[in-house]
């Protein structure tokens, strides 16, 4: 018995719930910008209304705090998955304006309390040491489970004919039954250290709340604004869309653990600005792309750079008393996710007249990144988070 269970793990868990997360939710983010244009009628102004709407769940991550009061972390994860995978599920239902609005705050209610928990237990429960590695095998994970959602959207809609409503339906349907699973199959785990259930907001974390603001920002041209890009200005089909993300996605499981190792060996100030250069160079190629091939392949390395995130996460880690992780984690996603309420509506806006301009206000989020990144102490602790040596007043728990 004890064999069967070796792999009954807290690493485990994590990664399966790494797994499932991306398999419904891929198949929601990829058929999106098609079954909004096709089936809802939307414009820019709508999408990003609809993308306000999705953060909006982010921005409330906080709350997650209330929740603790009552069920453990790892029970949290798993209703939250539940909660997004249902969400999934019906969104083909509805083509309609305000009922799609509806059923994105669902499906985001739950992406973004499980992406809050589960970045809360990875920090918790992994040595220091090991975790920018682990975090790289997640990564790779997600990855896997992306490319066998994305691979089946255009097996199903563009070999078999495979309606909208069906795809959503069977994509939420799939993960919840795995989501029920992971819920009853695995033990409850012990926690190291006993979480503060309040909100902490602590002086000493102001630039791991300052990165991950403008990351908040920066991300929405990537989510909202560059996938809208290819569907309305290079009319990409949900088959070419599929294909642009499953390269996006293999990349990312080849590479994402040695990613993760890389991070760990230089250390998180170079990581991160090395991506917050390849960002700024990117978004100003949006700006003024006119060939859908070279529209891709700025698409598929704005992913690739975007997997360096991982490096604010091993930051805070450093920094951060471990009792304060949980907290932290949904302070941090309300903090991500403050830019991301309001810029994809006035970033919509801005889209009908000029596009240019939405991904040059982008180039301006990366550059407003790399010069905090460069604050990043060579080796980040508690007592040195930056390289600004500010003596805070002693702060209260």
């Amino acid at each position: 018995m004890s064999d069967f269970r070796v792999w009954k793990t807290p690493e485990n868990f994590l990664l399966l719930l790494a797994f499932v997360m991306p398999l419904t939710f891929s198949v929601w983010q990829v058929l999106l910008n098609n079954f909004a244009i096709e089936m809802a009628s939307f414009t820019g102004r709508e999408i990003g209304i609809l993308q306000s709407v999705r953060e909006i769940p982010g921005f409330l991550a906080f709350s997650v705090v209330l929740l603790l009061l009552v069920f453990m972390e790892q029970t949290v994860a798993c209703l939250a998955l539940v909660l997004m995978c249902v969400g999934v599920a019906v969104t083909g239902l509805f083509p309609y304006e305000m009922p799609l609005y509806v059923t994105t705050l669902v499906m985001s209610t739950g992406f973004h309390y499980l992406e809050t928990i589960n970045q809360s237990l990875t920090l918790q429960w992994l040595d220091k040491r090991k975790s920018a590695h682990f975090l790289g095998k997640v990564m790779s994970v997600k990855a896997m489970a992306a490319l066998l959602a994305y691979g089946g959207v255009w097996l199903m809609m563009e070999r078999f004919g495979v309606d909208f409503q069906t795809t959503y339906l069977l994509a939420g349907a799939s993960g919840l039954l795995v989501a029920l699973f992971v819920w009853t199959a695995f033990p409850k785990f012990e926690q190291k250290s006993v979480q503060h259930k309040k909100l902490i907001l602590r002086k000493r974390y102001w630039l791991f709340y300052a990165l991950t603001f403008f990351s908040g920002a920066r991300r929405q041209i990537f989510v909202v604004f560059a996938g809208f890009m290819m569907v309305e200005k290079f009319d990409y089909s949900v088959g070419d869309i599929s294909l642009l993300f499953l390269v996006n996605y293999i990349f990312n499981m080849l590479l994402g653990p040695t990613i993760g190792k890389w991070i760990g060996r230089i250390g998180e100030r170079k990581a991160l600005t090395l991506e917050y250069v390849g960002l700024i160079l990117i978004f100003s190629g949006y700006a003024f792309v006119e060939q859908a091939g070279v529209a891709a392949v700025l698409y598929v390395l704005d992913h690739l750079f975007f997997a360096m995130a991982i490096a604010t996460k091993t930051y805070f880690q450093k920094i951060a008393d471990p009792k304060d992780i949980a907290s932290s984690s949904g302070v941090s996603f309300t903090i991500n996710h403050i830019a991301a309420v309001f810029i994809p509506v006035i970033l919509g806006i801005i889209w009908l007249e000029s596009q240019e301009a939405v991904f040059l206000i982008g180039s301006s989020f990366a550059i407003c990144s790399l010069l905090l990144a460069r604050l990043i102490p060579d080796v980040p602790e508690q007592g040195r988070e930056t390289l600004w040596r500010v003596k805070f007043p002693a702060e209260q728990s």
